[in-house]
């Protein structure tokens, strides 16, 4: 077997994201995930087996740092929302979540320390192709509103088929009148008081 020495600039791309995986807290699938690549081809970046772009390294080391800051600040991620809304044990749970996560991207937003970041890294389905939609446009919203591009997992799609959630006081008819007309283009239909907080 032959073995290939690697050049020192490799050894340290390939420290630099062992380092960016251990502050991101979530595993390499998650992070993989997270950054826009698949498992396997973030293993090669790590074994030095492939060397990605210089854009590629300083987007993991922020984004990962930024995890790292909203985990010791007990404030929801992009990625942590997701998985809270899909593991919700029932759909007033995943809802209770979803706006949770959407208000720590708000405070996230105001320290304007980088830590918004945290919101880059590109979420897991939730399981529900609503949810999945009303997370981006939610969160691209709360970018838009603080001045902030908006990353691009953010662009939510019009859904094929209306989403009317069940409401426990209004009827359908009621909920689509309520809902606001940037959600009514995406076929999504909650009711604007119903976003308002956690």
């Amino acid at each position: 077997m032959w073995s290939v020495k690697l050049d020192q600039d490799t050894r340290e791309v390939m420290a630099l994201l062992d380092a960016a995986l251990a502050d991101s807290g979530l595993t390499q699938v998650e992070f993989a995930a997270a950054l826009g690549t698949s498992a396997s081809r973030f293993s090669t970046y790590r074994s030095g087996g492939t060397k990605p772009a210089a854009v590629f390294c300083f987007r993991a080391r922020r984004i990962a740092r930024a995890l790292a800051v909203a985990r010791a600040s007990r404030l929801m991620s992009a990625p942590a929302t997701a998985k809270a809304v899909r593991t919700a044990d029932n759909e007033e749970w995943a809802w209770r979540m979803l706006l949770q996560g959407r208000d720590h991207l708000r405070l996230l937003l105001e320290r304007r320390d980088g830590s918004a970041a945290a919101w880059e890294a590109v979420p897991a389905a939730t399981g529900s192709a609503g949810f999945d939609a009303l997370l981006a446009v939610l969160a691209r919203r709360e970018f838009e509103r603080a001045g902030v591009e908006p990353p691009t997992w953010c662009e939510p799609t019009r859904l094929p088929q209306p989403w009317v959630p069940e409401h426990p006081f209004l009827d359908r008819e009621e909920i689509i009148t309520r809902t606001p007309d940037y959600l009514k283009k995406l076929n999504i239909f909650v009711p604007a008081r119903d976003l308002v907080t956690a």
